[in-house]
């Protein structure tokens, strides 16, 4: 057998692909078709394999897990925060409170008492002046209650008289009463108010409870406010400890300086009011005189009106024409501390414009009511007092302008000037065109 030449096997392989390449009889190539495969039993494959469907992204399940969870939290920290606003409000106003009392507290302690012991016996001086004035109150109250029941008729008869007078009526006292009892408002009114009792008992229990507990987080600040300086200041660098302790004493002192200038307040209105009552005769005039400054002040909004209710109510009852007295002077009063004496102190005391006080007041109220009427202006005053120690401030210009003072006397002086100059400046030129080159 002759040996196989390798030229031969590529001169085979050359031949096959010109073959493959070669055009059929329409004179068109014809590509070159690789023989299909079989299935090993045979039969052709049906061709490629289908592409696979889409999968889910490994990162999906989990970013809806996620997600959802975020979700759940949010939910559930919104509703525990309404249901613990009251409690965080109680806290907050327990703050204020300890801060208030703080210097008192800290003065006795360097003295070499016990904190805890000082704190008590400041907090039993304030329970036993308010039980007090509330205890004073309550029987004075109470007794010109009686006294206006047994005096009621007198009141009513001379009512009607005074209206057959003026009117020409023929009412009497009996048939007055006699439509009264037999009117059906009046029935409703007794039902409403005897089912009204025990929702105006649950009120006053809520409302033990929770000055309770204002004054229970109150103590407890009070008491330990060293203690709890030092676990707020474990948790922050020394740069970060050195400004929350700044805040701190700077709350203490605007707490106090707003407790000052109200307490001021109130004993220039209880003065103001006491003369009022001496002049017109009222009885109980000390305790009215209390009454109206301590309510007037310490009871944000609606103070003002409580306080003039009851010095009313008592005046009625030595003569209507009085209570008419005392309320234009409690109006007129009021206008006056409003617009004169209240922005002085406030601004002094607590160190805020006349103006932030006010904002203030009306802030705190829409968004805390009354509580945050009531710590609204010494929140403010630590906030104003803490930012200005980081706000770097320029001398200003001496430009009268700063001043209020606009120059129009050197704004006149400068416009005649320059038209004086431009007008020397024209005659000039006029004269050289007349002199010639």
């Amino acid at each position: 057998m002759a040996p196989i030449d390798a030229n031969d096997e590529t001169a085979g392989e050359n031949d096959d692909e010109s073959r493959a390449a070669a055009p059929d009889e329409g004179g068109a190539a014809t590509p070159r078709r690789d023989t299909e495969p079989t299935a090993p039993d045979g039969r052709q494959d049906e061709g490629p394999a289908p592409a696979p469907a889409a999968r889910m992204p490994r990162w999906l399940p989990r970013a809806l897990v996620l997600a959802l969870a975020l979700y759940a939290c949010f939910q559930l920290g919104s509703w525990a925060f309404h249901q613990l606003v009251g409690l965080l409000v109680n806290i907050l106003l327990a703050f204020f409170l300890a801060l208030a009392i703080e210097p008192a507290v800290g003065r006795m302690a360097a003295r070499g008492m016990r904190r805890g012991l000082a704190t008590f016996i400041v907090f039993f001086a304030v329970l036993i002046v308010s039980v007090g004035f509330v205890v004073l109150l309550g029987s004075m109250l109470a007794g010109q209650i009686v006294d206006m029941v047994e005096n009621f008729p007198k009141y009513l008869d001379s009512l009607i008289n005074w209206i057959n007078q003026h009117f020409h009526t023929e009412l009497s006292r009996v048939e007055v009463q006699d439509s009264v009892l037999r009117s059906g408002w009046l029935q409703k009114y007794v039902q409403n108010s005897a089912s009204g009792v025990l929702d105006v008992s649950a009120t006053l229990l809520g409302g033990l409870f929770k000055l309770l507990t204002i004054f229970l987080f109150a103590f407890y600040f009070a008491a330990d406010g060293p203690r709890l300086r030092r676990a707020l200041c474990s948790v922050l660098p020394p740069a970060k400890q050195t400004e929350v302790l700044r805040a701190w004493e700077i709350a203490v002192d605007k707490t106090g300086g707003y407790l000052y200038s109200r307490g001021l307040m109130a004993l220039i209105s209880g003065v103001a009011h006491f003369v009022l009552f001496e002049i017109l005769g009222v009885p109980y005039a000390p305790a009215l005189a209390v009454w109206v400054g301590l309510v007037s002040q310490f009871i944000p909004t609606i103070g003002t009106y409580l306080a003039g209710a009851l010095p009313m109510l008592i005046a009625f009852t030595v003569d209507p024409w009085y209570a008419l007295w005392v309320l234009i002077f409690v109006v007129v009063y009021q206008q006056f501390e409003n617009y004169m004496l209240q922005p002085k102190l406030t601004s002094k005391t607590v160190d805020i414009h006349p103006a932030v006080a006010f904002g203030s007041v009306i802030a705190g109220t829409a968004l805390l009511g009354a509580v945050g009427a009531l710590i609204a202006i010494p929140a403010v005053a630590t906030l104003q007092a803490f930012l200005g120690a980081y706000v770097k401030r320029y001398d200003v210009t001496d430009d009268p302008r700063v001043h209020g003072h606009r120059r129009y006397g050197e704004a006149v002086v400068a416009r005649l000037q320059k038209a004086l100059h431009h007008k020397k400046e024209q005659a000039e030129k006029s004269q050289r065109v007349q002199n010639g080159p």
